[in-house]
Order: C-alpha cells, then sequence, then structure tokens
C-alpha cells in the first residue's frame, strides 16, 4: 500500500509546485520547498529519470507526491498544463527549448496562469555559446573559477562531490529565485521566469574572494591563502590512526588556545610570521601524528581551538552535538538530514518518504481538482 501523503505544514504550506521529474538540482530545489511545506507534484515521466538509484531510497523526493505523465503522449502536455493552472511553482530542468518542444514551456504555461513562476535549473544557463551543451557539475564549476581553487598546490584540483555547484550554486539559487519571484507575484499578480545557472550561482558565490583578489589580499592559486589550505592554521592534518582533524582557529586569542592544547605554546609568534608557516605545518602536522582523531577530538573539546573530528557520512549523525540538534533523522529506514531551516512559528518535518512514480495520481487528482490526471493511471 503506498504511503499516505497529504500536504504539509511549515512556512509554504499551501504553496503549490509541479516539478517536472530530472535528475540533480531540479529535485533537491523541489525537496527543499517541499521540506518548507510547499505541496510538491512531481511528474514523473514513464520509465524513469535515467537515475540509477531505487526510488525508494531516493531522499531528494521526500515530502512529494508523484504522478506518472507521458509529455510525448497525445493529452500529456495539457494534463501537465491542468495541474500548472492550480499551481503557484513550477520547477524544470531541462536543456533550453526542450519544455517548449514538449508543450510546457513558459509561454504555453503563463497563457494558463499569468500568476505563474516558471523556474528553470540548467548548468549553463537559458543563453550564451555553451546553454544547448551536455554538462555536469564538475565542468560548471571549473569555468566559474571555484574548482580550481580547491586542493592542494601540487596536485590537481579536488572535486567536491556535487555540493558545490549543483547544489549550492544551483538548486539553492533557484529557490532563492523561486521565492522572491513567488513574493512578486504575490504583491503583484504577475509571474516570471526564473533562470536558474549553475555557473552565475557558483560565480556569485565567490563574490568574497573576488574582493580580497582586488585588494591583494589572495592569490589567483591554489593553496596559497588563508581560507583555501594555504594557511597552516587552517585546514586539515592526519592523525595517529589514519583519521584526520579539521583546524581553523584563525583569530590570535582562538590561536592561542590551540597551539597550547597541541603543547607547542612555542609557537605561538609563528602565526603571524609566514617565514616561520612552513615550520609551523611541519611541527603541528608532526604532533598530530602523535594520537589518534579521537584521542586528539578530546582534547580539543569543550575548547575554542576551532579544532573538529572529519567524520565520515555514516558518523556524524552520532555525533553528540548534531544528534542533539536532531540534525539527521531516521524516516522509512533511511537516516537522512532533517529538514533545514528551522522556524519557530512554522515548524518543518519528513512528513513522507521518497515518493514513488506514479503512487499518488489518484491522491492528487482529487486534491487537485483534475480528474484527468487519473487516465494517466495504470
Amino acid at each position: 500500500m503506498a504511503e499516505a501523503r497529504t500536504p504539509g505544514h511549515g512556512p509554504l504550506a499551501g504553496v503549490r509546485v509541479v516539478e517536472l521529474a530530472g535528475i540533480g538540482p531540479g529535485p533537491f530545489a523541489a525537496m527543499l520547498l517541499a521540506d518548507l511545506g510547499a505541496d510538491v507534484v512531481r511528474v514523473d515521466r514513464p520509465g524513469g529519470p535515467g537515475l540509477a538509484i531505487d526510488p525508494a531510497h531516493d531522499v531528494t523526493n521526500r515530502n512529494k507526491r508523484s504522478v506518472i505523465i507521458d509529455l510525448k503522449a497525445e493529452g500529456g502536455p495539457s494534463r501537465v498544463l491542468d495541474l500548472v493552472e492550480r499551481a503557484d511553482v513550477l520547477i524544470e530542468g531541462y536543456r533550453p527549448g526542450v519544455a517548449e518542444r514538449l508543450g510546457v514551456g513558459p509561454d504555453a504555461c503563463h497563457a494558463r496562469n499569468p500568476r505563474l513562476v516558471y523556474g528553470r535549473m540548467t548548468g549553463w544557463g537559458q543563453d550564451g555559446p555553451l546553454a544547448d551543451r551536455a554538462g555536469h557539475d564538475v565542468a560548471y564549476i571549473a569555468l566559474t573559477g571555484t574548482l580550481g581553487m580547491i586542493g592542494r598546490p601540487d596536485e590537481a584540483p579536488a572535486v567536491p562531490a556535487n555540493l558545490l555547484g549543483d547544489y549550492a550554486g544551483g538548486s539553492l539559487y533557484l529557490v532563492v529565485g523561486v521565492l522572491a519571484a513567488l513574493h512578486h507575484a504575490r504583491e503583484s499578480g504577475a509571474g516570471q521566469v526564473v533562470d536558474a545557472a549553475i555557473v552565475d550561482g557558483t560565480a556569485h558565490l565567490s563574490a568574497m574572494i573576488h574582493g580580497m583578489m582586488a585588494a591583494g589580499g589572495w592569490q589567483d592559486r591554489r593553496g596559497a591563502n588563508l581560507l583555501d589550505g594555504g594557511c597552516p592554521y587552517y585546514g586539515t592534518y592526519e592523525t595517529a590512526d589514519g583519521g584526520y582533524l579539521a583546524v581553523g582557529p584563525l583569530e590570535e586569542r582562538f590561536y592561542d588556545t590551540f597551539v597550547d592544547l597541541l603543547g607547542v605554546p612555542e609557537l605561538r609568534p609563528a602565526r603571524k610570521d609566514l617565514a616561520r608557516w612552513p615550520e609551523l605545518r611541519e611541527t603541528v602536522a608532526a604532533r598530530f601524528k602523535t594520537r589518534t582523531r579521537d584521542e586528539w577530538a578530546a582534547v580539543f573539546d569543550g575548547s575554542d581551538a576551532c579544532v573538529a573530528p572529519v567524520l565520515s557520512l555514516r558518523e556524524a549523525p552520532a555525533h553528540p552535538h548534531l544528534a542533539a540538534r536532531g540534525t539527521f533523522v531516521d524516516h522509512g529506514g533511511i537516516t537522512q538530514p532533517a529538514p533545514a531551516p528551522r522556524f519557530s512559528a512554522t515548524p518543518t518535518s519528513v512528513r513522507g518518504g521518497p515518493a514513488l512514480p506514479g503512487a499518488d495520481t489518484a491522491d492528487v487528482a482529487r486534491d487537485w481538482d483534475v480528474p484527468r490526471l487519473t487516465e494517466d493511471a495504470d
């Protein structure tokens, strides 16, 4: 029996979102809106989006409902437009022009619903020389200069999973844009298109770095700066058991606490002496190799030395601080991050597990008063 799914509670309760199924940043953005209480209906295609993951474990589809509509079949686009007519937001992640060819582009949608916020999620954007090209996170962030900042100076740039581009530069900027446009639509009655490109968002994330570079406070090369591992008291160090600690006592008083607890108080003056940084790095590295990760974590526990153990994904939920805050939750047998951020008056929660393709067609047809949806149900 399919899990019962109802529109949620939270600051976006009452907002209706149509998500045209895809992979990566679009689904994550829609998940965030669903976490915040929006009623997100995911329009899945027959056969699924092609992502090699069991739909029952795809956490980015939690708190949503799913219907199956074949946009390439006769009547498919009109059924999506029936949903659009009753929606506040639509999210799609096709290449430029694809939604238009399928009959669900902005013009067709706004003809049915002038107040609609039409969110478009792409890597390259809706225009420009690369707009029609395929790509993935690593290529998008490469062109923005952000990938080249990450990693050791004598090694290839380190790939930050797909967190920096897809989710930070993509999904979060799409959500910010959608919410801003939704506010405008409610004030003015006019919807609009939100063009969220990963290259734009990721470049925007580096605003502070560009300012520092213009001021002469940042070198345009990897591993040579205060926040990119070039500084010996801002980075990671290996411990005796092969674990790692993250170290970041940038302020002087925190640095003093750090070297005292590390057992090298004589290195206090080395903080501001760049000529001594190689010595500082070598000494700190040698000290950390004398104990295990957890032994050092215990040494720094309760202090303002700004030191933390580097935990694995499976270890993180059990950390006392994260456990106390409920940063992770268990739902349907899956340990997963809880909705964020938190709200005092309109709390959020994981209300339902990943939406299974087509499982909610009848409920959505009833709740959104779109009876023709059931014609697509198996």
